[in-house]
């Protein structure tokens, strides 16, 4: 029999993976390492063959229930974790995301196992600690002082508890903060223009109008830029863009300067050996040029400039209003 690889298995609904994707991040700069479905299973494989050849290599097993409720394959992945449990006595702790403060009537046989609860939010320390102490079957105790010139550590969890969430328009934040904290970049690009164009008042699937643009609130566009460069450690953001644009000789006065713009997409990876790329080549990883995020992908394939092309008909357009309202707000 194979000895256990991993810490936990981290069951979850794939509509609650940024915050689990956190959560496991956390677990990591506690020495501890998860199981989870997209960094484990490779493209091409069946998830429930996968599923079932891993769960025997885990020390422990955490449910997680967010406000969406079970997914498909979590309801399977939770029969099978209770048949491991009883075979190899190995601890199933049930997880209560935010929003969530009892388990689902269906599974009240859970309520035999302590629960953890993240009720204030997925940075808690509190319910961190508990679920290291369930994964371990140690109590944390008081960390250890650094040592020599080691600066202070910093876990993840506590460095979002700090995000200013702030909106003008009662926009909620949360998942394009937990998207960008667990680096994942498409989805997170995705909920950029979801909350834009939620801020503008339009639906998903509109565009925005110059004026809307020109006039969009400061909080909300500081709070989104804040977010991707704090996550991308400066490598990503509208004002990173911004400045690499007045770099090559753009002005942010509402005006297209054609030969800038060349330039612009030059430096930051939207042209390649002279021409504009397309939708599908945009680089959704930090090993993109700086600046190359965002690019508001939730809107792609609905807006051709001609002669200009997709890609670059969109972010001349979107850049040379955004820069402009950037500029004003002091970003």
């Amino acid at each position: 029999m194979q000895q256990p690889m991993f810490d936990v298995f981290l069951a979850h609904n794939s509509l609650d993976k940024p915050e689990v994707q956190v959560i496991a991040a956390a677990l990591r700069q506690r020495n501890l390492e998860p199981w989870i479905d997209d960094e484990q299973i490779r493209p091409g494989r069946p998830f429930q063959d996968e599923i079932q050849q891993a769960i025997p290599l885990v020390k422990s097993a955490a449910i997680f229930f967010g406000v969406r409720g079970l997914g498909r394959w979590q309801s399977w992945e939770l029969r099978s974790l209770i048949n491991q449990c009883v075979k190899r006595n190995i601890p199933v702790i049930p997880v209560l995301l935010p929003g969530v403060d009892q388990l689902p009537e269906n599974l009240l046989f859970l309520e035999e196992f302590r629960w953890v609860c993240f009720s204030e939010s997925i940075g808690d320390e509190r319910a961190l600690s508990l679920l290291e102490w369930g994964i371990t079957g140690i109590k944390p105790g008081r960390q250890p002082k650094n040592i020599s010139n080691q600066e202070p550590a910093t876990t993840q969890s506590q460095s979002i508890q700090t995000d200013n969430l702030s909106s003008e328009k009662g926009i909620d934040y949360t998942r394009l903060r937990n998207l960008l904290a667990a680096k994942n970049w498409k989805e997170a690009d995705e909920e950029t223009y979801r909350v834009i164009i939620q801020a503008v008042g339009r639906k998903n699937g509109d565009w925005f109008e110059k004026d809307e643009l020109l006039n969009f609130p400061c909080t909300d566009l500081r709070t989104i830029d804040r977010l991707w460069v704090k996550y991308s450690n400066g490598h990503f953001g509208f004002s990173v863009q911004k400045d690499i644009y007045l770099s090559v000789g753009g002005k942010a006065d509402d005006n297209y300067y054609e030969k800038a713009w060349e330039k612009f997409g030059d430096r930051v990876g939207w042209r390649v050996n002279s021409s504009w790329i397309m939708w599908e080549n945009v680089n959704f990883d930090t090993s993109a040029l700086k600046g190359h995020l965002p690019v508001l992908s939730g809107r792609r394939k609905r807006l051709f400039v001609v002669g200009l092309g997709e890609l670059c008909g969109v972010v001349v357009w979107l850049g040379w209003v955004l820069f402009s309202r950037i500029e004003t707000c002091k970003l």
